[in-house]
């Protein structure tokens, strides 16, 4: 493939990454106006999130493998086309309910998506310093299109009306569906007749649903325990079922690599720290520093520009001298940011919020695009799309449990103690990093056997 094909096939799958950002963030600027349009109470509104939370959460796992049995652009086109569906639907909504199933509907479209088009870019972009600076553009759409959802959510609220903060997709995802057969490529793993894992893949979404909703809901004996208990015991059942399997969902030999189970365990310490953070720091600056969310917004860029310079500046680096000192610089730089949130007064400091915002927002570029990197090395095509499933879950299980720890924290302690607990999250990611990540870079496919998630390789 031509430098210039992959470059369109880089534009083309990062607008759709950008676009399902975008929405994510976009909307939770637009909840005061859809709780007064349609009269929704406290619960009734949290559900728009939880339930796009748990819809994208627990089949990822499933559609990353589906996408290398399946096909990867069969599948990746079928949520965009989902995606279209389900923004129409909750821009039309007239009620709760309906709105509610569009959002749970959106959340299915991006765990098709999210593994399906990282997969793509994974087979497009050759193992080293191509596919890092690749992942390193990635990392950066993904920082763009979460501060630019702050800002244009509330814009659009304003102008358009709310229901246009999810029509706003139409435009970008037909022109992606249009684009894409004529620009990407089909794949899919070279298998023939092999059993599809149907209870493999029942049992983990049911177990990463259960699991994500005991940490997304308020804590409560009943509303957090069985949850918990009953995610559980599905985990415990997938396991069995993995193991007798003759064509399971996840192969376990996978797991022997220290590379692989280091990247993710970066990429889950990273989300936990990030969303953590940010829990905690958008509710001090509305309710004790008084600022508004296009405010904070404003403020949030700042962030997300040192995030992707950080991100973009780490791949170099990485390639050079390997992800495990660049991958713990990232985690080290978000303790220190954490650290000297951890100084704000009660009355606040915007200051002290300026001065560690682009320290957070290198180590989080720094960190996220080091923990894919190496949870992405050393995949055969044929595991790409299980990889990339595997590397989206860990942030996404991340990001549930640092909302809902540091939001406990906060409500119990304060604001400095849940700021400390996010640090804590970055610590054990430099532990992660330290003690599993190779301290050289990988050698270049061409000098070594293909790994493969039988944990074998092929000369």
């Amino acid at each position: 493939m031509s430098a210039a094909r992959r470059r369109w096939v880089l534009a083309l799958l990062g607008a759709a990454f950008f676009m399902t950002i975008l929405d994510g963030t976009s909307l939770l600027t637009a909840l005061p106006s859809i709780e007064n349009d349609l009269r929704l109470g406290g619960p009734a509104i949290q559900w728009t999130v939880t339930a796009y939370a748990l819809a994208f959460s627990g089949p990822l796992l499933l559609s990353g493998r589906a996408a290398d049995l399946l096909g990867r652009r069969r599948m990746f086109l079928t949520g965009m086309a989902l995606r279209l569906l389900a923004s129409l639907l909750c821009g039309l909504a007239p009620s709760a309910g309906i709105l509610v199933a569009g959002r749970a509907l959106q959340g299915v479209s991006a765990a098709i998506i999210a593994p399906a088009a990282l997969s793509m870019v994974m087979n497009t972009f050759a193992e080293g310093a191509e596919r890092n600076r690749a992942l390193a553009v990635w990392g950066g759409l993904g920082g763009v299109g979460a501060t630019a959802g702050l800002l244009l959510g509330g814009v659009i609220t304003e102008t358009l009306g709310w229901p246009w903060v999810f029509w706003i997709n139409l435009p970008v995802g037909l022109t992606v569906l249009c684009a894409a057969p004529a620009v990407l490529r089909e794949s899919r793993a070279p298998v023939r007749g092999r059993p599809f894992d149907v209870a493999g893949a029942v049992t983990v979404t049911l177990a990463m649903a259960l699991l994500v909703y005991a940490v997304a809901e308020p804590p409560g004996p009943i509303r957090t325990t069985v949850p918990l208990a009953a995610g559980l015991a599905m985990a415990a059942v997938f396991v069995l079922v993995e193991r007798r399997s003759a064509a399971p969902l996840v192969p376990f030999r996978a797991l022997r690599s220290r590379v692989l189970i280091g990247g993710n365990l970066v990429v889950l310490t990273a989300g936990m720290t990030v969303d953590g953070m940010l829990v905690t720091l958008t509710a001090y600056a509305q309710q004790v520093l008084g600022w508004s969310a296009t405010r904070f917004g404003l403020v949030a860029a700042v962030m997300t520009v040192s995030a992707v310079a950080g991100g973009l500046a780490s791949q170099r680096p990485a390639t050079r001298l390997g992800v495990r000192r660049v991958a713990a610089t990232g985690t080290v730089l978000l303790a220190v940011a954490c650290a000297l949130l951890t100084r704000m007064s009660h009355g606040g400091s915007a200051v002290l919020v300026l001065t560690a915002l682009p320290v957070f927002g290198a180590g989080m570029g720094a960190a996220a695009v080091c923990g894919q990197i190496a949870a992405l090395t050393g995949v055969a095509e044929r595991d790409s799309g299980l990889a990339a499933g595997l590397a989206d879950t860990s942030f996404a299980v991340g990001t549930a449990l640092g909302v809902a720890v540091c939001g406990s924290v906060a409500i119990a302690a304060g604001p400095g103690a849940a700021f400390a607990a996010a640090g804590l999250f970055a610590c054990a990611g430099l532990a992660a990093a330290l003690s599993l990540l190779t301290r050289h870079p990988e050698p270049p496919p061409e000098r070594r056997g293909e790994f493969n998630c039988s944990g074998s390789r092929r000369a």
